[in-house]
């Protein structure tokens, strides 16, 4: 049985591999570099790896690009075959071949099934206020209220994190933990900045592989310890809109932004992470008083 404190310094090195994968997907990724970065023998890493993690290291990386190949269909127009080849797929048939294996439909009926409606056109068209601040769209012929987005350009932030696996609604124990890992380290004594990274597409991900980072802005001081890790977040400009209200409407709102809103506006996301900025909590506040930025890196 392994000891406690090797326990943690594996899962440190093994978040640090994690981390690394997902920065390094349109590249071709090597076993041995990957051994490198987690400080492990090639010869044992990609049995540790599958042991940890529940898949091997080809495995979750071929997962990873498929799942991005899919989040790429359901909100871009970029063509099949261009995609095809940012997953590492030489040829059509290939590609097509790995995602009907996964998603059970072909990557065009899977576009056809998946994509935002259109969203609808404002009378007086999409404009940039001179605050920098994207004009409200109307949206009174379907009932919902305008969404209030403006562009930001967002620092990269230093957040330690704790990585949660799992459906987005559990990501409660999470919390707990690095907030009382923060507690012990004296970095509560200030209000903190929380930051949420989502990673997945529940629509394309499955619940139990969801990957979700618990973070908290740090400074250079701090570093990865077990299941701390530390990683940047943020960098160029943002999508930014407050989410008012509970927690589990979250993913009503980034339907809105990133399948209706952002196509209208003329700007391309960039296919990293977005993530959450949590103004109170639901442990001091009620759900509908909540307020959420919900924050989508963008191109440019």
């Amino acid at each position: 049985m392994m000891r406690p404190k090797t326990e943690q310094a594996y899962k440190e090195r093994l978040l640090q591999v994690l981390v690394y994968v997902q920065r390094h997907l349109d590249e071709a990724i090597v076993l041995d570099d990957l051994a490198r970065v987690a400080h492990f023998s090639p010869y044992h890493f990609h049995r540790l790896f599958r042991g940890m993690v529940g898949e091997s290291v080809m495995e979750h990386i071929r997962r990873l690009r498929l799942e991005r190949a899919a989040h790429r269909l359901k909100l871009s127009d970029q063509p099949v075959t261009q995609i095809a080849f940012d997953a590492g797929y030489e040829t059509h048939e290939a590609f097509t071949r790995a995602f009907r294996g996964m998603f059970d439909e072909s990557p065009s009926q899977f576009r056809k099934t998946h994509q935002a409606l259109p969203f609808p056109s404002a009378p007086s068209g999409v404009h940039f206020a001179p605050d920098g601040k994207v004009a409200d769209f109307q949206l009174a012929e379907i009932g919902e209220p305008p969404l209030d987005v403006r562009i930001d350009p967002i620092d990269p932030m230093r957040v330690a994190f704790i990585r949660h696996v799992g459906p987005y609604c559990e990501v409660g124990a999470a919390w707990t933990r690095l907030m009382s890992w923060a507690g012990c380290q004296g970095l509560l004594n200030q209000p903190p900045k929380l930051l949420g990274v989502v990673h997945d597409d529940p629509e394309i991900t499955a619940a139990e592989r969801i990957r979700y980072d618990a973070c908290l802005v740090v400074g250079e001081r701090v570093k990865p310890e077990g299941d701390i890790g530390v990683q940047e977040v943020g960098g160029g400009d943002h999508a930014v809109t407050t989410h008012r209200g509970p927690y589990d409407k979250l993913g009503e709102t980034y339907a809105r932004l990133c399948g209706q809103w952002i196509p209208a506006s003329g700007r391309e996301m960039r296919f990293s992470p977005s993530f959450e900025v949590y103004h109170n909590s639901s442990r001091d506040s009620l759900p509908v008083d909540l307020r959420t930025d919900v924050c989508v890196p963008l191109e440019g």
